[in-house]
């Protein structure tokens, strides 16, 4: 089965990006202090910030929508099998039919 990403995904990006944004020694809460001494410095980091934040969001829902295609690709391929083998049966019934 291929690789889809989701391994190496959950133990970096995402982490890190949460680490960041709920460590009080990040870079991303250091700037609150010099938001006095720069007006323009605060709302800088509040995009940056919602930035992040959506782009979190952006992963996790694109990893929970690559899990259920490849759970719907899964329920397709055993219906897939499931109705080959009927169709094999009823094709082996009605040649017996037609042999009589």
């Amino acid at each position: 089965m291929a690789v889809t990403g989701d391994e190496t995904e959950a133990g970096t990006t995402g982490d890190m990006s949460a680490y960041q944004l709920h460590n009080p020694g990040s870079s991303l809460s250091q700037g609150g202090a010099m938001a006095g001494a720069h007006g323009s410095q605060q709302p800088a980091e509040d995009v940056s910030r919602k930035r992040e934040l959506r782009l979190m969001k952006n992963r996790e829902a694109a990893k929970a929508c690559r899990r259920r295609r490849k759970e719907y690709v899964s329920c397709l391929e055993t219906r897939v099998t499931k109705l080959e083998t009927e169709n094999r049966k009823l094709m082996a019934k009605l040649q017996l039919f037609d042999n009589m």
